[in-house]
């Protein structure tokens, strides 16, 4: 599954509105992901997530994971549930404008015809966001293909397709799902209060592409909702959202070529949470946040030139972006004789400016790639009242002071064949990540434990260093890369206290939780080895597997003194996966696929401890025809254990048990 990028990138036929790949790419850390690939998921962060190199804030996906919690973030440095990689689809950013997650359920496997994992702060287009790297999804232009499934307690019905009404093409693309879920509390540690994560998704996408003179204009337009159980009585939560977008695009010909792109997007959020009675039989209203308006909009231009000569072959690219968020968390809390008493609202605007220099130079046997951005960020607008419900008197009114800065980042990469095959490669990048409304906002709790917003937080910021080497033949392909990475003004959840105890701000702290606070606490620093490869064993048989190490540690200095030397919140130290696909006849078809990962915290002080896990997927295909296929999966063969979550009281949550799939996949 895991593919360096050719030297040299192929010419690309622009049917939609993107520009290809930039030669320089090759130069970095690139994974790329085929159509081929991504089929066999039906989730697409379960699909990154077979690369060791992706990691998911917990160990769910989003079949089970509350949408707060849908962050994604690449290599294990430190995950975080406002995620720390840009996922964009051709060009559009996913994030979501208020909270920085991904709902995932808005771009369905079916709807892509790939995508590109760059590893690694990503400047140049890229800019703020993209801290550990970027996910690149590129939506398909041609084709159709329709997904039908029925699991345990749940059913399916994906589609995708385009087609051509005289010179404009349509794209078109629809998801419905729906499960009863489990229950993630398990044998005697579970009690009445533990429900099922229950799940009911909708979305759908349409794209027009229209051809004018040499350029090409795609206008898309997607909705999204998804509701969901909490997996405790009481809590639950609903997302949704709508994206527009608009893009022109010129190829490269005799002229340069270019790029110009707007967006808007609405997102919103209810979630409620509960607190959990020790026995847990019973659960009792803690907060309602009844909905979350939030609304992103950007812009964004290139232009870019490549040129060929008897020396070589250069690139080069110029270009802007912005991109504006504003929005605000609206919810009751202090649940007390039978009712809430007080609300909040909270919330503010967010933007980042920027302007960036690309290149890349390639000659003989040598490429080198390198890029500057200067962006500015700016939080204003920035409020938090609190009233008491029962006299509409404020019982907190604060307004933050604007706040905004200048980053300078960059990034440089230089790769060398030194053999037919074989190459060597070595780059280094900073990037930044500006803290999201959700940080800067809005406090939250989780079963017992409550987590408090701050409006001081400053932009993370990071550095690193990596080299790789590669071997790419006909049937194997095999690549090797280390890394040094640190993180400066590392936003985490530090605890302040625990409970039962009444605190500044954030009130009152029931038994069994324990209060924290969103802090710049210090510097994480991390070294890694990456290693992956595919082997084809004839021409039925072919065999793939990925390691990933990574010793990420804190230094919390004087603010957080007490996390230095510990591992950032789950952030594992091991990850493995392996796979096999045996076409054992002409119609049958069977693959295996594992997945190990080394134990990890679910807690900045490394006091709650989620076990080493290992899971096995199996899956079969039957062709019926060229263009029909049945399937049958079994997810986590071997019902293994896994943890996800672990109270302050020791109470575990794991993830889902063992589940069978059938269903039939049509295509053309």
């Amino acid at each position: 599954m895991l593919q360096l990028p050719p030297p040299e990138l192929p010419e690309v036929v622009v049917t939609g509105a993107r520009l290809p790949p930039a030669a320089g790419e090759a130069a970095f850390a690139v994974v790329r992901l085929s159509e081929a690939e991504l089929y066999t998921e039906q989730r697409l962060d379960e699909a990154l997530a077979s690369v060791p190199a992706v990691s998911l804030f917990r160990r769910t996906s989003s079949l089970s994971a509350n949408p707060t919690t849908q962050g994604i973030s690449l290599r294990a440095i430190a995950p975080s549930g406002a995620g720390r990689t840009l996922v964009t689809l051709d060009g559009v950013p996913l994030n979501d404008p208020f909270g920085g997650w991904v709902i995932w359920s808005q771009v369905p496997t079916e709807s892509l015809s790939g995508l590109d994992i760059v590893r690694g702060s990503g400047a140049g287009p890229y800019g703020a966001g993209a801290l550990t790297g970027v996910i690149s999804l590129r939506e398909r232009d041609d084709g159709a293909v329709l997904d039908a499934s029925v699991t345990d307690g749940g059913d399916r019905l994906s589609a995708s397709g385009a087609t051509a009404i005289g010179p404009v093409r349509l794209v078109a693309s629809g998801l419905y799902e729906t499960r009863d879920g489990y229950v993630p509390v398990r044998g005697a540690a579970a009690g009445a209060a533990d429900t099922p994560l229950d799940l009911e998704v909708r979305s759908a996408a349409l794209r027009a592409d229209v051809p004018i003179a040499d350029a090409v204009i795609s206008l898309r337009a997607a909705a999204f909702e998804e509701d969901r159980g909490s997996g405790l009585a009481g809590a639950r939560a609903t997302a949704g959202g709508n994206l527009l977008s608009a893009t022109a695009v010129a190829p490269q010909s005799d002229r340069p070529g270019w790029r110009l792109q707007a967006w808007r997007r609405e997102s919103d959020l209810a979630n409620t949470s509960v607190a959990v009675a020790a026995d847990r039989a019973t659960t009792t209203p803690a907060n309602d946040q009844f909905e979350t308006p939030a609304t992103g909009w950007g812009l964004n231009a290139a232009l870019r030139r490549t040129t060929v000569s008897g020396i070589g072959r250069a690139e080069w690219e110029l270009g802007a972006d912005a991109r504006f968020n504003e929005g605000e968390t609206r919810e009751r809390f202090r649940y007390m004789a039978g009712a809430f008493t007080r609300d909040r609202i909270a919330g503010g605007e967010t933007s980042v400016v920027g302007a960036y220099a690309e290149g890349s130079s390639a000659i003989g046997s040598w490429l080198i790639a390198g890029g500057l951005r200067l962006d500015q960020w700016r939080n204003e607008g920035g409020r938090r009242l609190e009233r008491d419900l029962a006299t509409g008197l404020p019982t907190l009114d604060e307004t933050d002071p604007d706040r905004s800065g200048e980053v300078v980042s960059a990034r440089l990469g230089v790769r060398r064949e030194i053999a037919t095959g074989q190459a060597l490669r070595l780059a280094a990048y900073t990037g930044f990540r500006p803290a999201t409304l959700n940080e800067l906002h809005r406090p939250f709790r989780v079963g017992n434990d409550l987590t408090e917003a701050n409006a001081a937080l400053e932009p993370e910021r990071l550095s690193g260093v990596e080299a790789g080497w590669a071997r790419v033949g006909e049937r194997t392909s095999l690549t090797a890369t280390v890394f040094w990475t640190e993180v400066e003004d590392a936003i985490v959840n530090v605890t302040i206290g625990a409970g039962p105890g009444v605190f500044p701000r954030a009130g009152f702290v029931p038994a069994g939780g324990v209060l924290r606070q969103r802090m710049n606490a210090g510097t994480i620093e991390a070294t890694g080895l990456e290693i992956d490869g595919r082997f084809e064993v004839g021409d039925a048989l072919s065999v793939r597997a990925a390691l990933s190490v990574t010793n990420a540690l804190l230094d919390g200095g004087a603010l957080a003194p007490q996390l230095t030397g510990l591992r950032p919140a789950q952030a594992p130290d091991w990850s493995a996966t392996a796979g096999l696909n045996w076409r054992a006849t002409d119609r049958l078809t069977l693959a295996a696929d594992l997945r190990w990962e080394s134990r990890r915290f679910d807690d900045d002080l490394n006091s709650r401890v989620l076990e080493a896990a290992a899971t096995a997927d199996i899956r079969a295909e039957w062709v019926i025809s060229p263009s029909a296929l049945i399937w049958f999966v079994a997810d986590n063969l071997f019902d293994a254990e896994v943890e996800v979550s672990e109270t302050a009281t020791g109470v575990a949550g794991f993830g889902p048990p063992r589940t069978y799939s059938v269903g039939v996949r049509l295509s053309r």
